[in-house]
């Protein structure tokens, strides 16, 4: 059979059923039988899987782009910026808070000079000894003089030792000790204009 005698057999055979389910097999699908075939229940749960993910993915990517300048845009429209009033009064409050801080850590140092000078400490060091208040100051300034002690005997001792005489504190022995560097000073002093 030739292709013209398969032509004619099957356009005199339209009616036959078996003949029109073959040609249906053969039959390009067209853009109206996709639409058709995906409004029955069959086609939209073959399509939904499809069209979820492509939603999904337009979602999250408008998500990505926007959602933040809509959160900004309506916390700013809820909580305006400060006024030009609001940032003076921010800014005084500001400025009184450093004054306040300036005040007090003068304050700190005044007494720090003081507590030096009464336990005889270099006062030109003193700043770097100022804590936050008065109590943590004075025990910077008491490590200090405890730890320039320490270091200062070790020194005489050192010396002494050099010098050929030990230094024994006992009983029977009567060392003269001074109690702090500016008495030890000021006796050297007194010695030196005899």
């Amino acid at each position: 059979m030739d292709l013209q005698e398969l032509k004619q057999y099957l356009e005199s055979n339209k009616d036959n059923s078996e003949v029109q389910a073959v040609l249906n097999e053969f039959k390009t699908v067209s853009e109206e039988d996709v639409r058709s075939y995906l409004e029955t229940d069959e086609g939209k749960r073959f399509i939904q899987p499809t069209l979820d993910r492509y939603h999904n993915k337009s979602l999250q990517t408008w998500k990505d782009n926007n959602l933040q300048n809509l959160v900004e845009d309506e916390v700013a429209k809820r909580n305006p910026q400060e006024t030009e009033e609001q940032k003076r009064i921010r800014l005084l409050e500001e400025q009184l808070e450093n004054r306040d801080k300036e005040s007090k850590r003068k304050d700190l140092e005044t007494k720090a000079l003081k507590l030096a000078q009464d336990k005889a400490l270099p006062t030109e060091i003193v700043n770097f000894f100022v804590g936050e208040d008065e109590e943590t100051t004075s025990a910077n300034l008491d490590t200090l003089k405890q730890h320039l002690d320490a270091t200062i005997q070790a020194q005489v001792d050192e010396r002494f030792k050099a010098g050929g005489r030990d230094v024994i504190d006992g009983a029977g022995a009567s060392v003269p000790q001074a109690q702090s560097i500016m008495e030890m000073a000021a006796e050297a002093n007194i010695r030196n204009k005899i």
